[in-house]
C-alpha cells in the first residue's frame, strides 16, 4: 500500500503555503505568522495521514471465471467487502486486457458500511482465447481529503471468451441445420432397419422379409430409414496459413465458427459430432459424442485454438485419425490448399483414410482467385489484366488439384469467406440426403 498527496494538499500548498512563505521572507515581521500558519497546515497534514487507514480494510474479490463471447457485451460482477463500520468511497481499476473494451478505466464506487457491495463491470473481448486478471488496483481518500491511499490487491480470474456465433454466417448455418430431415427431399430409402409392415403395392421383391412372410402367412415388408448416430468429425488446420484474414476476421476463426455450427446441425439429426486441430502436431481432439454437455466439450477445446507460424503436419494428423477412428465416419478437413506443396502433401496424406472413411476438404475461395471472362468490373488497366490472368491461373491449378483429388476418393470445396458456416452444413446435409457415408 502507497500514501500519496490528493490534489486537495497539492492546492492548499500551492495557494496558502507557498504565499505565506514568500511573504514572511520578504516581510520579516510577519515571519511569524507565516511559520506558524505553515506548521498548522503541515500538523494537519501528518494527522490526516494517520486517519486514512479505511482501505486496509476492505477487499475486492472478482469471480474465479467469467464466461464471454467475442464480440458481444458481458458483464463481470465485482464484490467489495468492507469491514469498517462507515461508508468507503472507492476509485477502482480493474486491468483489462488490450483486446477487451471496456466502458470506463476506473470508476468510483461506494461501499457500504460493514457489509458486502457488488458491482456489474461491462466490457466486450474482441478476441477468443483465455485472459487472466491477477490484480485489482484500489484507491481510497483519507478523512480530510489531504492523501490517497492506493493499494494493489491480487485476484484470480480467468475471463473465457468463446467464439461467436450471432454473427450472420453462424445464425444462417444454424437455421438451415435446425430445419431437419423432414423438410428435405431425401434420395434412396434408407440403409437402417426400422420395422416391419405389411406389403403394399409398388413394394419391391427386395423389400420383402420372407421369413416374417411365411411365419404370417402373408406378405411383409422390411422399412429402412436413415441412418443416425454416425460419425461426423471436422478437422481444423491451425499452422501458418489459418492466420490470413478472410475479410474481416482471420481463416481460422472462421473455420471454428463453421465447426461448432456443424456440430449444432449434427445434434439435430442424431449424428455424433467429433473434431480434432492440428499445426505441426494435433493440438485437440474431442471424440464424436453428441449432446449439449459435448457441445461444450467441443467448445472449450476451440475457444483457445490460435494459428501457429508453422507447416502443417497433414501425414501426423492422418496416422492420428487412422488409429483413433475405428467406424467409418465424414472426415472434414477445414485447411488451406493454395500452396502447391502443401496440397500434394494433404493428398499423399489422406490416403490412408479414404479406404475406410469419407472424406472430404474445404477451403476458403482465395481473394482475386476466379476464371477469366467472368462476369466483373471491365479491366481499365494493364495491372489489372494481369491481377485478372494471374487469378485465372491460380483458378486453374485449384480446379486441377480438386478434379485430381476427386479421383482419390476426396471431395474439395471452396468456400466464400462470408458463407463458410452456411456452407459446410450444406455439405453436410448433402452427405444425409445422398446417403453418401
Amino acid at each position: 500500500m502507497t500514501t500519496v498527496p490528493s490534489n486537495r494538499l497539492l492546492w492548499i500548498v500551492a495557494l496558502v503555503g507557498v504565499p505565506l512563505a514568500v511573504v514572511g521572507a520578504l516581510i520579516p515581521a510577519f515571519a511569524p505568522v507565516a511559520w506558524i500558519a505553515g506548521a498548522v497546515i503541515v500538523v494537519i497534514a501528518l494527522i490526516d495521514s494517520q486517519l486514512s487507514g479505511d482501505i486496509a480494510h476492505v477487499d475486492v474479490h472478482l469471480p474465479d471465471v467469467v464466461r464471454s463471447y467475442r464480440d458481444r457485451e458481458t458483464s463481470v460482477e465485482l464484490r467489495i467487502d468492507n469491514r469498517v463500520s462507515s461508508p468507503v468511497t472507492l476509485r477502482i481499476a480493474i486491468p483489462f486486457p488490450d483486446s477487451f473494451e471496456t466502458d470506463g478505466d476506473d470508476r468510483l464506487l461506494l461501499a457500504s458500511a460493514g457489509g458486502w457491495s457488488t458491482d456489474d463491470w461491462k466490457f466486450t473481448p474482441h478476441r477468443r482465447g483465455s485472459f487472466k486478471i491477477d490484480s485489482v488496483f484500489v484507491e481510497g481518500s483519507s478523512r480530510f481529503g489531504f492523501w490517497l491511499q492506493r493499494r494493489k490487491m491480487a485476484v484470480a480470474c480467468e475471463v473465457r471468451v468463446y467464439p461467436n456465433l450471432r454473427d450472420t454466417d453462424s445464425l444462417a448455418g444454424i437455421r438451415l441445420g435446425a430445419q431437419g430431415q423432414t423438410q428435405m427431399r431425401q434420395i434412396g430409402k434408407g440403409r437402417e432397419f426400422e420395422k416391419l409392415r405389411e406389403y403394399l403395392p409398388g413394394d419391391g421383391f427386395d423389400e420383402i422379409h420372407w421369413k416374417a412372410t411365411a411365419r404370417r402367412g402373408k406378405p411383409i415388408t422390411k422399412v429402412y430409414q436413415l441412418e443416425r448416430t454416425q460419425e461426423i468429425y471436422v478437422i481444423l488446420d491451425a499452422s501458418r496459413l489459418s492466420a490470413r484474414m478472410a475479410g474481416a476476421e482471420a481463416v481460422l476463426e472462421r473455420y471454428v465458427n463453421a465447426a461448432l455450427v456443424l456440430g449444432a446441425a449434427a445434434e439435430r439429426r442424431g449424428d455424433l459430432f467429433g473434431l480434432a486441430a492440428f499445426s505441426d502436431r494435433i493440438e485437440a481432439f474431442v471424440r464424436a459424442r453428441t449432446g449439449k454437455a459435448h457441445f461444450a466439450v467441443c467448445r472449450d477445446a476451440l475457444y483457445q485454438l490460435q494459428p501457429k507460424i508453422v507447416t502443417p503436419g497433414f501425414d501426423e494428423v492422418a496416422s492420428f485419425l487412422r488409429v483413433k477412428l475405428r467406424r467409418r465416419a465424414l472426415i472434414l478437413f477445414l485447411t488451406e490448399l493454395d500452396d502447391p506443396v502443401l496440397a500434394e502433401n494433404f493428398a499423399a496424406a489422406v490416403r490412408i483414410l479414404t479406404g475406410q472413411h469419407l472424406v472430404m476438404a474445404g477451403m476458403l475461395r482465395p481473394s482475386g482467385v476466379a476464371q477469366l471472362f467472368t462476369d466483373g468490373p471491365p479491366v481499365e488497366s494493364d495491372d489489372q489484366l494481369y491481377a485478372k490472368l494471374g487469378g485465372h491461373l491460380a483458378w486453374r491449378a485449384l480446379r486441377e488439384f480438386e478434379m485430381t483429388m476427386r479421383r482419390k476418393g476426396v471431395r474439395l470445396t471452396l468456400f466464400s469467406p462470408e458463407t463458410v458456416a452456411t456452407q459446410v452444413v450444406g455439405l453436410y446435409q448433402e452427405v444425409k440426403q445422398r446417403q453418401l457415408l
